[in-house]
């Protein structure tokens, strides 16, 4: 079978400062952004700055891997990033973006985050089903 979607990739990087400034400032940016398991996941953290920038560069890092961006229907929180018990990130897809994942064959999305006093960067990859490859 051959597969309708590629392995891609997405990456972003963002200063902490500038999320922070947002969420400050605008308080709806904080609910129109995160779900609100991302809000009590990264408010529990000592450096919650930190925590809420990477998980948003990590959803523009989905949108980007994907190929998509936000409107017709999208919303950022469509795009949940969840950590399991041992602290590894994982992306949930809710909505309009789900069943564009689906349509699109997307097995699963692996994602990566990595956060400092001054940057969080995310690196997102799409992985399709039936990866093998015809001749």
């Amino acid at each position: 079978m051959k597969n309708n979607y590629n392995l891609n990739i997405g990456i972003d990087i963002v200063t902490v400062s500038k999320v922070g400034e947002l969420i400050s400032k605008h308080k709806e940016f904080l609910t129109t952004v995160f779900t609100a398991r991302e809000i009590a996941y990264c408010e529990e953290k000592k450096k919650s700055g930190e925590h809420f920038a990477a998980r948003f560069a990590a959803k523009e890092s989905v949108l980007k891997a994907l190929g998509i961006g936000l409107g017709k229907g999208i919303e950022w929180t469509d795009v949940e990033i969840l950590s399991s018990n041992s602290g590894k990130p994982r992306v949930c897809l809710h909505g309009e973006i789900n069943e564009f994942a689906c349509k699109k064959n997307v097995e699963k999305i692996v994602i990566s985050l990595s956060h400092c006093e001054t940057h969080a960067i995310a690196q997102a990859l799409v992985v399709p089903k039936n990866r093998g490859y015809e001749n």
